[in-house]
């Protein structure tokens, strides 16, 4: 797993819960063997196994389910003050969240423009009806979807948007995810109602600019 991944997790626990309770994370995780007093970096590659028992060991110490944890996990990657550069290159999809919603399958391509080394899932959009799409994350880690699911809410709200969105579970991976199908990954689909684009007054952001509130 890329360091951006594994370090962004850290940081919601800590942002979100505390430092004291990363600390129990990462020692309940044997983390600070393999990573020292400061957790991971953000430009290194992890073994997945790191990943998934930090994961599990954060779902344990907070009680709380592991879909529910990484939903929130998305949320932050768009509220956190820090990380406003994901924001900004998100937002750049498009005016409206319809306009964005059309922009995620040449997500990948941009964020691998932003850092080469991280290889984000495809994305595959099917539009099912007015305001009605269906998203297919395609060969993802476990979880990703519920990921994607938080980010989305967070920016429907952003965007000012009145979204009905849903999990709908894990698939078999298409036929062209053959070389991660062989890894044990699943596909996961998410279903996006869009009731109304322009609910409310959204989040100011200027495509051209370079403050945003």
């Amino acid at each position: 797993m890329h360091g951006l991944v594994n370090r962004a997790f850290q940081c919601f626990l800590s942002d979100t819960f505390g430092i004291a309770l990363w600390n129990a994370v990462a020692a309940d995780a044997g983390l600070a063997e393999a990573l020292g007093t400061d957790g991971f970096e953000a430009m290194s590659l992890y073994d997945d196994a790191l990943t998934e028992a930090m994961l599990t060991a954060a779902c344990i110490r907070l009680s709380r389910p592991r879909e529910s944890l990484l939903e929130d996990l998305g949320t932050y990657l768009i509220w956190n003050q820090s990380l406003q550069p994901l924001r900004r290159l998100l937002r750049f999809g498009g005016r409206s969240f319809t306009e964005f919603l059309f922009s995620l399958e040449d997500l990948r391509g941009r964020t691998r423009l932003a850092v080469a080394e991280l290889d984000l899932p495809e994305l595959e959009l099917e539009e099912t009806g007015e305001g009605l799409f269906t998203l297919r994350c395609r060969a993802c880690p476990p979880g990703f979807g519920h990921v994607m699911a938080g980010v989305l809410r967070a920016l429907a709200d952003d965007y000012g948007a009145l979204v009905v969105l849903d999990h709908l579970g894990a698939a078999p991976p298409a036929p062209n995810g053959a070389e991660r199908r062989l890894q044990g990954r699943n596909d996961e689909i998410l279903s996006i109602a869009v009731h109304d684009p322009d609910f409310h007054a959204g989040r100011r952001f200027d495509l051209v600019g370079s403050e945003m509130a």
